[in-house]
């Protein structure tokens, strides 16, 4: 953990003033972006289970979209937004890593 040659940076927990030094691999860190409306992703790296859902098919906020099993637990992936299916970018079987995109809704 090299911090030499980060300046010291101030912060505030409940109204109390801290120093501290950053460190490169949190100077270093990819920043984040917010995904477009619609966009699904995989939180986990997984194998997709079930695909709920077809193209074209409308869907609501909140409506299970497809079925990820990630370390022997199924979990369900929601729609992001209300609104139309407009690709699947995977199939039941495939294996994805984190953060890969599995389907793409076109809000309403």
């Amino acid at each position: 953990m090299d911090t030499q040659n980060n300046p010291y940076v101030d912060f505030v927990v409940t109204a109390r003033k801290y120093k501290t030094r950053l460190t490169n691999k949190y100077i270093n860190r990819p920043v984040w972006n917010k995904r477009p409306d619609g966009e699904v992703v995989s939180a986990l790296p997984g194998t997709i289970v079930r695909i709920a859902v077809s193209k074209g098919q409308p869907v609501e906020e909140g409506e299970q979209l497809m079925i990820l099993e990630a370390m022997k637990m199924q979990n369900r992936i929601l729609a992001p937004v209300s609104g139309t299916v407009s690709e699947i970018y995977v199939k039941e079987g495939d294996k994805i890593s984190k953060n890969h995109p599995v389907l793409q809704i076109d809000p309403k």
